[in-house]
């Protein structure tokens, strides 16, 4: 049976018997992990293991494991990393320790199962970025940017774990928290052209990739860019992103109306998958009464970006915890 055009959460460290029947019948494309899921090493591997075994294929499931802030496997069993700007900032070769950070934050993920990070960020620090995304970027230059995003990606995949670019297209003009409220940004075309849109059209060629809840009035002052045909077609044509498209939670308080309203309105518009990420039996029945298989052109990027995986690279993981701590001070630990 061809997965439904979802990627879901749970609600805590182990499947609970409702979840097992629902997410049985739904059959979501992949799922995410937050803290609430996490205990131990051990745990989190027969949760993904349990996850995978649910659907009876090699399911991918995804985190947010950007280090920082955003960082959902943390001490004493993983390591804590810096947030990315402050680590870009202070590291001896910025370049390479961003590319170190990411191979080690690649190895304890495919160590636990977990085969998607949601990251890099290409998103460009602004004068008016909001505090809640500042310190997760990498600079403010469209270059670096793209250097360090590619860094990042490349590591990631030399760990055995996909990427997902976000967020699509540009979120770092934004003055409010999106998980809070809806960012409008005021200007042109040719300006987000030039600055917010180049990092992507940069890093199109990723496999999987994550939109901004984010109104451009220049493209769509109505919708934000998630719930926009408008915006999604900005993303393939001008910025030429080709891969797996998702949303970003759809349970941000960016969007409006009710969560089957969310998903049925950002499938409209073009995006291939929608991310529920609560884990709230509510929620997820929400979603589920609006939720439609893959399309063909999804189940296309869907099974290419899947092709993307592959076996870890050999690495000496002591070699690299030690470069990074020459690198970076207190760069992780």
């Amino acid at each position: 049976m061809r997965p439904s055009a979802a990627i879901l959460g749970v609600e805590g460290a182990t499947l609970n018997p409702w979840e097992r029947g629902f997410l049985r019948e739904v059959n979501p494309w992949g799922f995410i992990l937050f803290a609430r899921n996490v205990e131990t090493p051990d745990q989190l591997r027969r949760l993904t293991g349990a996850m995978r075994d649910l659907l009876g294929r090699d399911a991918p499931i995804l985190i947010d494991q950007e280090g920082g802030r955003v960082q959902r496997l943390r001490p004493p069993f993983w390591r804590r990393y810096l947030p990315a700007l402050e680590q870009m900032e202070s590291a001896a070769d910025p370049l390479r320790a961003q590319w170190v950070r990411n191979r080690l934050i690649a190895a304890e993920l495919h160590d636990v199962g977990v085969d998607v990070n949601c990251a890099p960020l290409a998103d460009l620090v602004e004068p008016e970025t909001h505090p809640v995304l500042r310190n997760r970027l990498y600079g403010s230059e469209v270059d670096a940017v793209v250097q360090a995003a590619r860094a990042c990606a490349d590591a990631l995949l030399a760990g055995g774990v996909l990427p997902v670019l976000k967020h699509i297209p540009g979120y770092g003009r934004a003055t409010v928290d999106s998980h809070l409220e809806l960012p409008h940004v005021r200007a042109d075309r040719e300006a987000l052209a030039a600055r917010d849109f180049a990092p992507f059209r940069a890093l199109a060629d990723l496999p999987l990739g994550m939109t901004a809840h984010i109104v451009f009035d220049s493209v769509d002052p109505a919708r934000p860019c998630t719930t926009s045909p408008a915006a999604i077609r900005l993303i393939r044509e001008e910025i030429g992103f080709e891969g797996l498209l998702m949303t970003d939670d759809i349970g941000m308080e960016a969007l409006s109306g009710s969560m089957a309203d969310r998903t049925r309105e950002s499938l409209a518009a073009g995006v291939d998958v929608v991310l529920h990420c609560k884990g709230d039996r509510e929620g997820l029945e929400d979603v589920a009464s609006a939720l439609r298989p893959l399309s063909d052109a999804a189940m296309v990027r869907a099974d290419r970006a899947l092709a993307a995986r592959r076996p870890p690279d050999a690495a000496d993981l002591g070699a690299l915890v030690e470069e990074l701590a020459d690198l970076v001070p207190d760069g992780a630990a």
